[in-house]
């Protein structure tokens, strides 16, 4: 179908004012206290909600020389 009345920016604006993008929650790991993503297993020491999930290697320290 053909659009036949245009829309306002007005109109338009309103719509779209749900369209923001909301700010990623964060939480504190349990089991280190880094930051991470609330429901993931944590990056920096492999725990899920208390559980060893994952084997996390060292990361090595950048040495430029």
């Amino acid at each position: 179908m053909v659009i036949r009345m245009r829309h306002t920016r007005a109109h338009t604006a309103n719509r779209r004012s749900h369209h923001a993008l909301k700010a990623a929650n964060i939480v504190a790991c349990k089991n280190c206290q880094a930051m991470k993503m609330p429901h993931q297993v944590c990056d920096a020491c492999g725990f899920y909600r208390g559980k060893k999930v994952l084997q996390v290697k060292v990361k090595k320290a950048d040495t430029k020389a």
